[in-house]
């Protein structure tokens, strides 16, 4: 089973392939460039390296959301157009569990934090066990304080991962009442292998979509939709 994983959800552009529970590569850059200029040179390069037939792969992985608005929208319509004209199923997975999945096996609760701005941030709570993640709190757009808040009411340790960690590191360290640590930079970023790990587990159940069904889960407005209500008085 070939899985292709996309995910631009974020600051990150990256993309993968796995086979059977195999990695055979993976592609990730952090870096000033937008996601339409990476995604699918990436991907390009990747099939070149391994000698990819892109006809050969059983279904695409996206992160399907929360994220940025522009960045879930680059990785939507690459996703749709390859499943289109590949004739090929989508897997949707949700960003943030794929961003928990990046610390499969950590002990602790894991705490993924996506900035969101505004003091908000795209999150969720998550544990793994031999049976594999557990989702504890699914992903939510929340505050800061909201999140920590529920953290300091298991009572156990954590850690926390994501491009939110250095924009709420401060408030974390003042307000976090348990034991707390944070992933380490090869970790706590998206990663289009986690995407299609899941992805791969998601396809045998079944959890998988037409690339005309596809659509990202932006969980919140748009600020110009945000803009729009206020300007109707909280009227859509």
């Amino acid at each position: 089973m070939r899985i292709l994983g996309l995910d631009s959800s974020g600051l990150v552009a990256s993309v993968a392939l796995v086979e059977d529970d195999n990695m055979l590569a993976e592609y990730t850059v952090n870096y000033k460039k937008t996601h339409s200029q990476t995604l699918l040179p990436m991907l390009d390069e990747i099939a070149k390296m391994i000698e990819l037939d892109l006809k050969t792969i059983d279904a695409i992985a996206i992160a399907g959301g929360p994220g940025s608005f522009t960045g879930l929208r680059i990785g939507s319509a690459t996703a749709k157009g390859l499943g289109l004209a590949l004739q090929k199923p989508l897997v949707q997975v949700p960003t943030v569990d794929g961003l928990a999945y990046n610390l499969f096996g950590c002990k602790n609760i894991v705490c993924p934090l996506m900035d969101a701005r505004r003091n908000q941030t795209y999150t969720g709570l998550y544990e793994f066990d031999e049976d594999g993640m557990h989702v504890l709190e699914s992903q939510c757009a929340v505050g800061i304080d909201e999140i920590i808040e529920k953290v300091n009411g298991l009572g156990r340790s954590v850690t926390f991962l994501g491009d939110g960690v250095s924009v709420f590191r401060g408030f974390i360290e003042e307000n976090c009442k348990v034991p707390f640590s944070f992933a380490p930079a090869h970790m706590n970023k998206q990663r289009a292998g986690a995407i299609a790990a899941l992805g791969e587990i998601y396809y045998k159940a079944g959890k998988i979509q037409t690339a005309e069904e596809h659509k990202p889960d932006y969980l919140r407005l748009s600020q110009a939709e945000r803009e729009r209500m206020e300007r109707n008085n909280g009227k859509a």
